[in-house]
């Protein structure tokens, strides 16, 4: 392999920045959009390997252009040097398309309307779910940063039981957990999509705190340590009798993997063995039923019909609050398509790389069931995330 030349702006290989651009503007045609103006941070990186500050411009034919304000020095085709968004304009010169595609789900109403200044003639189109869907359908070479991430992942939760101390808090916990995935590597960054969305570093849930209700859309809650940041961990000592399910950040690369693991004190009862069981079977069912071309809505139609039978459902994606999906899409951010969810219209297609999520919380024990990432193939599923499943127990 050859070194990569940090200083060139396109950290892709041309075949692989050719294959993405090829999805993205396939998805263009589809909604009729003649170019493309890129600014959003995952959508930067996925096109062109590398964050920076500026735009990526990507007419439906023609050359990609890649307009730099910050860091300087940036080399390569295409790249043009621009102090403020107006200077685009003369690179883009007469050609100006009549329909530009636009970010809109997360551009501020600021900046779309200097931009709607720049080109008054050209018809604005949101072309948030043109990236999201091209994203959703991995390339080999995704699946495989991918792969790589689950590998140091799995080897963090292989030494969680070790880190485990007696009167320890679910704080202490995951800031072990916290410590040693960033000495394996993991970047610390945990990007996620959509309005309101934040964590930090990921979830570790002890007991009662597994039903605290969040107002953020994760399957699992947890009250957190201020209200300033209401989800996850909230300084619950760890005893006898409580579960302890971690779900914590897996990016070690740019490309995340998701996976949950529950470990345990002591004796916690049938039914919170019962339920985690469940959630094993729930996985061995779905990944039979994962191929391309399946409705996501089946997945969760079929995970709820094995959770009535074992008579859990009062306990299932909640007790108190109960979340409305069951997996979701990963990669570059942690909530990307396709969503498992009872309405959702998603297909499962080649390449989704799916994180499967059907989780428990039993009263007064804690939340328990597994998470693992699944990557889609046309004749297979592989995990992602191959670490033991069932609940490990803590040492007293």
């Amino acid at each position: 392999m050859k070194p990569i030349d940090i200083n060139h702006l396109l950290l892709l290989e041309h075949d692989e920045f050719c294959r993405r651009i090829g999805k993205v503007r396939a998805c263009m045609a589809e909604m009729g959009m003649k170019a493309l103006l890129v600014n959003d941070n995952a959508n930067t990186y996925y096109l062109t390997g590398r964050v920076y500050a500026g735009f990526v411009y990507v007419p439906l034919e023609g050359e990609v252009i890649f307009f730099v304000k910050r860091p300087v020095k940036l080399t390569g085709d295409g790249v043009v040097y621009i102090r403020k968004p107006e200077e685009m304009t003369e690179t883009i010169g007469l050609n100006v398309p009549e329909t530009i595609g636009l970010e809109l789900d997360v551009t501020p109403y600021s900046a779309v309307e200097r931009l709607k200044k720049l080109f008054p003639q050209s018809s604005l189109l949101n072309a948030s779910q043109v990236l999201r869907k091209a994203r959703s359908q991995k390339t080999e070479v995704e699946i495989d940063m991918i792969r790589r991430s689950g590998v140091k992942h799995v080897h963090v939760y292989s030494r969680i039981p070790h880190l485990y101390t007696e009167g320890m808090t679910d704080m202490e916990l995951q800031v072990e957990i916290e410590k040693l995935s960033r000495l394996e590597g993991c970047l610390g960054q945990f990007r996620i999509s959509g309005d309101s969305m934040e964590l930090y570093m990921g979830n570790v849930l002890v007991g009662e705190n597994a039903d605290s209700p969040s107002p953020y859309d994760f399957a699992m809650g947890g009250a957190g340590l201020d209200p300033s940041l209401p989800v996850g961990a909230n300084d619950t000592e760890i005893k006898p009798g409580n579960t302890v399910m971690v779900d914590m950040n897996g990016n070690f690369d740019g490309y995340m993997t998701d996976m949950t693991r529950v470990y345990a004190l002591g004796d916690i009862g049938e039914l919170a063995v019962k339920a985690h069981q469940c959630s094993i079977d729930i996985h061995r069912e779905l990944v039979g039923m994962m191929k391309p071309g399946a409705e996501a809505k089946a997945l969760y139609a079929r995970a709820e019909e094995m959770v009535k039978e074992a008579g859990l459902h009062e306990f299932f994606m909640g007790h108190c609050q109960h979340a409305g999906f069951i997996g979701h899409g990963i990669g570059i951010e942690i909530n990307e398509l396709p969503v498992i969810a009872p309405r959702s219209r998603d297909l499962i297609a080649e390449g989704n790389v799916i994180a499967l999520e059907p989780k428990f919380v039993i009263p007064h024990v804690g939340a328990v069931g597994i998470e693992n990432t699944y990557a889609v193939y046309a004749d297979r599923v592989e995990c992602l995330t191959p670490a033991p499943e069932a609940i490990s127990y803590f040492l007293i």
